[in-house]
């Protein structure tokens, strides 16, 4: 089984965090950011994921450090969970619509850290959520897990919904990519014979 239990305590936050690879998206979140919350459900339901978090954080100043260390939790979980990412299909995307809004999700799970991210929110606030923190969570996720991904917004007026479309992208597009390939299941997805 390809699980990961990570905890995280800093001076900001203190985040207990479990997923599961193979799971079937059950999720169990309670960050104190409801936005995140409801992302995070989106994410794990379409990435077939199981994922449990927990997260004091110092939400009375603002949503920003427990965003952040949610994400290089998940990435830290992830990068444990996947291993030497042996049978994996390793690539995975998707253009997925939301209402008016469309998303494009492309990435590699490469062992290399990198974001392109082209995703420009109409409003700054969604609710009370900022939505810059958007970026700020898959960068930090990017940084720890070990992958390329690429989200790219092609059309879009709601700012909840392109949120949403990309949390859910990023989600199908991971479940595509960690499969396993059974045709090669004892094999390293990378003429180098390493993914890093």
């Amino acid at each position: 089984m390809r699980i990961s239990s990570v905890k995280r305590n800093t001076n900001e936050t203190k985040i207990n965090l479990t997923l599961n690879l193979d799971g079937t998206g059950v999720s169990e979140i309670a960050t104190g950011c409801g936005f995140l919350d409801h992302m995070l459900t989106l994410f794990a339901k379409h990435g077939h994921l199981d994922l449990s978090v927990t997260c004091q954080g110092d939400i009375e100043v603002d949503d920003h450090h427990t965003v952040e260390d949610v994400g290089i939790a998940l990435g830290t979980a992830f990068a444990e969970a996947i291993g030497d990412c042996r049978g994996i299909k390793r690539y995975g995307s998707i253009i997925l619509p939301m209402d008016e809004s469309l998303i494009l999700c492309a990435l590699d799970v490469s062992g290399r850290s990198y974001l392109g991210f082209d995703c420009v929110f109409p409003t700054e606030k969604i609710g009370a959520f900022d939505t810059e923190l958007v970026k700020e969570f898959w960068l930090a996720f990017t940084r720890t897990a070990g992958i390329t991904l690429h989200l790219r917004k092609l059309a879009g007026e709601n700012s909840h919904h392109i949120a949403e479309a990309g949390f859910k992208a990023v989600g199908r597009a991971l479940r595509e990519a960690v499969a396993i390939d059974e045709a090669y299941a004892d094999e390293i997805p990378s003429t180098k014979g390493v993914l890093v």
